[in-house]
């Protein structure tokens, strides 16, 4: 308390003396010329044109944006939605113009919208990253460029501007040291004698409570901590976006471990390391047979290790790219276990945020434990959700692509973990499925032998609207107990 209050009072001393010394500086307000406003505001009756219209419509958008007739485009396409004839692909064509037109703010928007309808769409992450480029934002383009090679590789377009990034971060860094200092105005006897000051109330404040300073620090507080004295480490056995994760061997309660450590430039802002022990501590409190637990944070002054309980077995990402797909009857029994463990969570109002295939970890006898809640969210109001955009792309909910998050965004991930059980593959890869309406192919059309009452349970489940959407895990699997397997549950697919 009293070491927050000395930090407090340095930045108050400091702060005054800046004002003090600098002129005062105002800064011009920013303007995004956006089409929000009259998108948004139509009718809620949609008309209806055939795919032969929108199709014909499309060409002749194409063809204009060919032609750099980007006003006509912008205002054919105004005119189209204000009348409700609508299309998914409108959103992308609009960023296409917007960026012929060189306005940043309206590209970022428009393929906001476009990556919210087409998420494996690498185009609108190109668009994205190419304005938040020409707008000096680079770590948002850099986020979007990865993004945009993760979903397509060979991208030309990818590769350029992932080179035209790295040329521009690289003469900045290159140029910020030849920045000129710039001067104060303020003499120099007035800088001494706010050091003065400073230095002095900093030594009154330690010498009055310097046995407040010399207490032992809580496990969360903790630095310079050698991690390596507590624990063998074995081997590597994971790696993903937020760190590494280890096989390790606790020699103080003699068991075995599995240890990630966060990638140090993850934890580098002490604001963002704050906000990783925050919902680490939150996730710690979950105690549940179908969770992998956390046993406790180890933080030091490089890096930040969280140290779970160690689950012998293979995540269903693993298991799928070993068999393919999994028949209706063990795909139900493993899916039993990840719907308790969701259903406690929920039950203490957090939600997983990230759940996928790799994230389910299977064990002895088909049972399973679901972990890694990294990114996992506190649940508020339930209107407007957990605000923010954590999670991996082609699980996401549509809400979760706009920063919005639920706890029926985790029913959404978890249709779509069950839909790659059955079939082997998340539906948007899937050969036949309509990315304009998001129509997806019925799993019983592609694999052998699953109930057909299983379609209707996934349609439900992944309905664009949250609340037209199967509201609980508990909804959802006692729609999925109540499906019997077929006499003939096969191996094997047809396709």
């Amino acid at each position: 308390m009293f070491k927050k209050g000395i930090l407090l009072l340095a930045v108050i001393w400091l702060c005054g003396a800046a004002v003090w010394a600098a002129p005062a500086k105002t800064s011009a307000p920013l303007i995004v010329g956006g089409n929000f406003s009259s998108q948004t505001n139509t009718s809620n009756q949609a008309k209806v044109f055939n795919q032969q219209a929108r199709n014909a419509e499309i060409a002749s958008l194409n063809k204009q944006l060919k032609e750099k007739r980007f006003h006509e485009v912008i205002h054919r396409i105004n005119d189209l939605t204000a009348k409700n004839f609508l299309d998914n692909r409108f959103h992308l064509l609009l960023a296409i113009a917007y960026d012929g037109l060189g306005r940043y703010d309206d590209v970022i928007y428009s393929a906001g919208q476009a990556i919210a309808v087409a998420p494996q769409d690498s185009r609108a992450y190109i668009l994205r990253g190419g304005a938040y480029l020409h707008l000096q934002n680079y770590e948002r383009a850099r986020i979007d460029v990865e993004t945009a090679l993760k979903l397509n590789p060979s991208s030309r377009l990818a590769q350029k501007l992932q080179a035209d990034l790295n040329q521009k971060t690289a003469v900045k860094a290159a140029e910020e040291p030849e920045k000129p200092v710039q001067k104060t105005s303020a003499p120099r006897w007035v800088t001494l004698y706010f050091v003065a000051v400073f230095v002095a109330v900093l030594l009154f404040v330690y010498w009055r409570y310097e046995d407040v300073f010399r207490q032992p620090r809580n496990a969360f507080s903790r630095r310079e901590v050698e991690v390596k004295e507590q624990y063998d480490f074995i081997r590597q056995i994971g790696e993903g976006g937020m760190g590494k994760v280890y096989e390790a061997y606790d020699k103080v309660l003699k068991r075995k471990v599995a240890i990630k450590r966060v990638r140090p430039e993850l934890v580098r802002s002490s604001y963002v390391r704050e906000q990783f022990l925050s919902e680490a501590r939150m996730v710690a409190l979950l105690r549940h047979p179908c969770i992998v637990e956390i046993y406790t944070v180890i933080e030091s002054e490089s890096s930040l290790y969280l140290v779970f309980e160690y689950v012998d077995g293979q995540t269903l990402e693993t298991r799928l790219d070993i068999d393919g797909r999994l028949p209706f009857s063990k795909a139900k029994q493993i899916f039993e276990y990840v719907c308790r463990g969701l259903h406690y969570a929920h039950s203490q109002d957090i939600i997983h945020c990230d759940l996928k295939p790799g994230n389910i970890m299977i064990f002895e006898d088909d049972k399973a434990k679901v972990m890694d809640f990294g990114v996992a969210k506190k649940s508020v109001d339930h209107e407007t959700g957990a605000r923010t955009v954590a999670g991996t792309p082609a699980y996401m909910a549509p809400e979760q692509q706009k920063g919005f998050m639920r706890k029926q965004s985790d029913v959404y991930s978890l249709a779509l973990c069950l839909y790659e059980a059955l079939v082997g593959q998340v539906p948007w890869t899937v050969k036949g499925f309509d990315i304009a309406k998001k129509k997806i192919v019925p799993v019983s059309k592609l694999a052998p032998n699953v109930p057909p009452a299983v379609d209707s349970l996934l349609e439900d489940a992944l309905k664009e609207d949250p609340k037209e959407r199967i509201q609980t895990i508990d909804e959802f699997w006692s729609r999925l107990k109540a499906i019997d397997p077929l006499p003939d549950d096969l191996e094997k697919t047809h396709y």
